[in-house]
């Protein structure tokens, strides 16, 4: 079906008028071009060639320029004169029979990039009468509001002002909607002034009507006040409305909500025991600010057994929105599985106690996210507080960070290990958007010599970032095509028991070597890499670990320069130090972390294996091919950007 937009043109524009200059608010200058043609443009881009403007104010300017632009090489261009003032819905039922079956309602006062093909085929694909186009934004307190079932259908329109404790999802009406004009004929008759958001579309829902609502982080922007066309004009200048598109790869970040984002206290049944991790909403906010595009993605199996319905957990939900409101930070999507596979529970859900393709470790909800949102696996991020979350990003290709709130990787489900650790929510948000950019420039610098089939060595003392700086080197190397496999010494720690003297006798470094062989005499090499347990201290049978001929292998840890290397590969050594006493308060606290002891005596090991591991590593380290430090990358005032 051809798609026909209707423009409502008819505005004065009175809050611009010190812009206007006596001109009609859709002839209004966003740099260097009328709003109009820059709205068409956007139109003909997406493939509407029929256009239909509703004017009344100063409508001879619009028709003039509509003509001295040859109607913009649309196939058909019309004017309508709506009269007097009947609202934004009164002026299109006015006109309705001079539209098309089906057609799209633009405002004519919004700067917009939008992904029509989707918004469209969502549309047919909801049967619906009318689809809203919808979207969180940083102020939802004094917004105008949307509410959703389950399945993307509206299911309230809540006005502003509300009752400061009320609870509705973030979700506002972006004034951006397909209509089928059918849905309309039996509401020609409705009182005038009516608006669409405020009076027709409330209407018809209380009549049964069907209203999608189509969520989407895209640009549409109102620039009906002289400070918020300056702010569009910056986002055009930027480039920020280029890279919202969903025609456009995006940079994700997917979340975990119990202990990454609010603090994990059981279950969470009803809106006041939820409470946000310190930090965490300004982590959200800055994502925001940065165009990273963010996904909650939970488990929450409360449902399954009973103790929470869909309702509550809608409540839930949208407190957590209220919260994040607070700092104005918001989520542009949220998942969750609802489900749980063991029965047993005292007024469970027999039709959710199911095995799923969504709980994670599963991935059904990543990838149901990564479509809607365009993630650009290769620049986004699962954070999460569990072994499950870290699984169910390698299971996708995502980069993991683990925070040490919640679970903090204590509950030991899962055989996995995350690419980066961190403290929290917003010390993930400071290694994305800052540290990242500068590992991966130093890492870029260390695997520009490094060709397929060399050996890498990382060794340093405990706590210098020798599995981070491995992390950006396989993120370099991958872009390069090259593949790369990452043996992490840990896996060869010794269960407590069976440990002897010094770095030598923790780590099982004949194991190593004897798995590494014969890829080290130029085959490849399978083997299955043990498991180590670092809060129980024990080690446990692992995963198979397969190494082509021709793949770059990176061994990294605490003795990786002590390894009896022999071979005719291209071996690389890096020595990683730290500045000392930071380095002792992060050996220290990941101690106590991993509840190792009291501080006491976590003070005491440090001091311990500072003769018997540190001295030993940094002898060895000095005839390493390079010696770096990552403390840099971490400082808050970097030098190199």
């Amino acid at each position: 079906m051809s798609l026909q937009a209707v423009i409502l043109a008819g505005g004065k524009g009175t809050r611009l008028a010190s812009r206007l200059n006596g001109r009609p608010k859709p002839l209004i200058d966003v740099a260097g071009t009328p709003l109009l043609k820059r709205q068409i443009d956007a139109l003909r881009a997406a493939g509407v060639t029929d256009v239909v403007i509703l004017v009344n104010h100063a409508a001879e300017q619009i028709q003039e320029y509509c003509s001295s632009n040859d109607n913009f090489g649309l196939s058909a261009l019309r004017l309508i004169d709506d009269g007097e003032p009947r609202g934004t819905a009164g002026a299109v039922l006015a006109s309705l029979d001079a539209l098309g079956p089906r057609f799209l309602v633009i405002y004519g006062d919004t700067l917009f990039n939008v992904d029509f093909t989707r918004f469209i085929a969502e549309h047919d694909r909801s049967g619906a009468e009318a689809t809203l186009f919808l979207h969180p934004n940083d102020h939802p307190i004094d917004s105008d509001l949307v509410s959703l079932n389950d399945d993307g259908m509206i299911s309230g329109f809540h006005s502003k002002p509300r009752p400061a404790d009320a609870l509705f999802p973030n979700l506002v009406n972006a004034a951006l909607y397909v209509v089928e004009r059918e849905a309309l004929r039996r509401w020609r008759d409705i009182a005038v002034p009516c608006d669409f958001g405020a009076d027709l579309f409330p209407a018809m829902l209380a009549a049964g009507a069907r209203l999608k609502g189509y969520t989407s982080f895209e640009y549409i922007k109102d620039i009906g006040t002289p400070s918020r066309l300056d702010k569009a004009e910056q986002d055009l200048i930027r480039g920020v409305l280029t890279r919202a598109n969903l025609s456009q790869a995006q940079a994700c970040v997917f979340l975990d909500r119990d202990g990454t984002l609010n603090e994990l206290d059981g279950y969470i049944r009803t809106p006041e025991e939820l409470k946000l991790i310190d930090g965490a909403a300004n982590a959200v906010r800055r994502f925001n600010l940065a165009e990273h595009r963010v996904a909650v993605v939970t488990n929450q199996p409360v449902v399954a057994r009973g103790e929470c319905s869909f309702e509550d957990l809608r409540l839930i939900h949208s407190k957590l929105d209220m919260l994040l409101a607070e700092t104005g930070a918001y989520v542009d999507r949220l998942y969750f599985c609802p489900h749980h596979p063991d029965a047993g529970f005292e007024g469970e859900i027999a039709s959710l106690k199911i095995r799923c393709s969504c709980r994670k470790p599963e991935v059904g909800l990543l990838i149901q996210g990564a479509h809607d949102l365009n993630a650009d696996l290769a620049r986004s991020w699962m954070i999460g507080d569990s072994t499950g979350d870290i699984l169910a990003a390698a299971k996708i290709g995502l980069r993991s960070i683990l925070v040490r709130t919640g679970e903090g990787g204590r509950d030991g489900k899962y055989d996995v290990l995350p690419d980066f650790v961190v403290d929290d929510l917003a010390a993930a948000a400071d290694f994305i958007l800052n540290s990242y950019p500068r590992l991966e420039a130093l890492a870029g610098s260390l695997v520009d010599g490094i060709e397929a089939g060399s050996l890498v060595l990382i060794g340093g003392a405990a706590r210098t970032g020798k599995s981070t700086l491995t992390g950006a080197m396989v993120d370099r190397l991958r872009t390069r095509d090259q593949q790369a496999v990452v043996v992490p010494l840990d896996r060869w720690l010794r269960p407590a028991e069976l440990r002897g003297d010094g770095v030598g006798g923790r780590f099982d470094i004949p194991a190593v070597y004897s798995a590494l062989e014969p890829w080290l005499d130029g085959g490849g090499a399978s083997f299955k890499a043990p498991f180590y347990d670092r809060f129980k201290r024990q080690q446990r049978e692992g995963t198979e670990l397969s190494i082509e001929r021709d793949s770059v292998v990176i061994v990294e840890g605490v003795p990786a320069l002590l390894l009896p290397i022999e071979t005719e590969r291209s071996v690389f050594r890096v020595h990683l130090k730290s500045d000392e006493a930071d380095r002792r308060t992060r050996v220290i606290n990941d101690l106590l972390y991993r509840g190792l002891g009291d501080r006491s005596g976590s003070e005491a090991l440090y001091e311990a294996r500072l003769d018997d591991e540190t001295a030993v590593v940094e002898r060895v380290g000095k005839d390493a091919d390079v010696t770096k430090s990552l403390d840099e990358c971490f400082s808050k005032e970097w030098p190199h950007a």
